[in-house]
């Protein structure tokens, strides 16, 4: 009878079985989630509570003088392009090319030709008018020459003396001189060769004065005066003082910067012309920190910076402001009075980024322990 009766509801207990067994399944799924679940969330909070150790070096700020740095080119204080001022064929050349001479050194000479002739056809003409000036003035005195006739007289005499003075010249300008003291960069003329007036023979540079130029940018240019002392580094390693003789009030258009010149004394002419050059103008009283070129950094925005631990342990990016450079290191302007630096571990953290900052006086204090300890044992 009652086997009768299981076989009556077999159908149900094996459908109640099988929901039971699907229900033991899902119930068995969630609680493997739930403990999948608690665990990234546990080591969440591992990694939630770990902080990456720096080590750190607090200094205080110094008064250092700011530098302007910008790279320019060595030129020539002056060049001149010399003409002919008279007609003639090239008789003489006193320079050659690259020639270092003094002022009023000779560069070139043409042939005379007839030119003192006429200077003293020039002078006798002159004198002869000087007489007829005189002998009219006297007879003016007298009635015997009119008023007319005196001042004719003057118009010739200084029509004579006008040609006298052309003639002094014409001969003067057969000699081309330097202008001053300088070097002759080049000569487009030789012996032989007719000139007329106004033909381009030679090309002549002031190299007795050297001017450094480059340009700066609107906000440099305030700091710079016309007779401010500065220095240059040029391409050969040699470093030269002067003072600033020019600031283009101003700017570029294209640019937007300002012209500036460092005029260098160059009398013994050592110093060769259009060459590279950094010039470096000293600007302002800053407050700033030394550091050593190796602790700058970029951001993600490819921007130069150094990395500081605040009062609360957090990192802080700061933008590098390099107030001058040196071969003891670089200062950088615009950190706080006293600031901790990131010296070791700066590539591994993060802006915003709480850190354990370690002293660097500690490591080396710990350092100089297990040395005293080793040597003990």
């Amino acid at each position: 009878m009652q086997f009768d009766n299981v076989m009556r509801y077999k159908s149900w207990i094996i459908s109640a079985g099988i929901v039971f067994l699907v229900t033991v399944w899902l119930l068995s799924g969630q609680i493997g989630a739930s403990d999948e679940d608690e665990q990234p969330s546990t080591a969440n909070q591992t990694a939630a509570g770990a902080r990456s150790a720096v080590r750190v070096r607090t200094q205080s700020a110094e008064e250092v003088m700011r530098t302007i740095t910008v790279n320019g080119k060595t030129a020539p204080a002056r060049v001149v392009h010399l003409a002919a001022e008279t007609d003639g064929r090239i008789e003489y050349i006193g320079a050659q090319r690259g020639a270092s001479l003094e002022r009023g050194s000779v560069i070139i000479r043409l042939d005379e030709r007839d030119r003192s002739a006429r200077l003293a056809q020039a002078e006798a003409t002159v004198k002869q008018r000087e007489v007829e000036y005189a002998g009219r003035l006297k007879l003016k005195s007298g009635s015997y020459v009119s008023e007319a006739q005196l001042q004719e007289a003057i118009a010739m005499l200084e029509a004579a003396k006008t040609e006298l003075k052309r003639a002094e010249l014409d001969l003067a300008y057969m000699t081309i001189r330097a202008p001053f003291a300088g070097a002759l960069q080049a000569r487009s003329v030789e012996v032989g060769d007719f000139v007329k007036r106004g033909d381009p023979v030679a090309t002549y540079v002031d190299n007795r004065t050297i001017i450094v130029s480059a340009n700066l940018s609107e906000f440099d240019a305030r700091f710079v005066n016309v007779g401010d002392m500065a220095e240059a580094a040029l391409a050969t390693g040699e470093s030269v003082r002067g003072r600033i003789r020019y600031v283009a009030p101003v700017a570029d258009d294209a640019t937007r910067t300002f012209a500036v010149e460092l005029e260098v004394d160059n009398a013994a002419g050592q110093l060769r012309a259009g060459g590279t050059a950094e010039l470096r103008i000293p600007a302002e009283l800053v407050s700033a920190h030394r550091i050593s070129p190796s602790l700058l950094t970029l951001d993600d925005a490819g921007n130069v910076g150094i990395k500081i631990v605040d009062d609360g342990g957090k990192v802080e990016f700061v933008l590098a402001d390099i107030a001058l450079s040196s071969s003891d290191g670089v200062w950088l302007a615009g950190l706080p009075e006293t600031t901790t630096i990131i010296t070791v571990g700066q590539g591994y953290v993060a802006n915003g980024t709480v850190v354990d900052a370690i002293p660097e006086s500690e490591v080396k204090r710990a350092v100089a322990i297990k040395a005293d300890d080793e040597a003990g044992d």
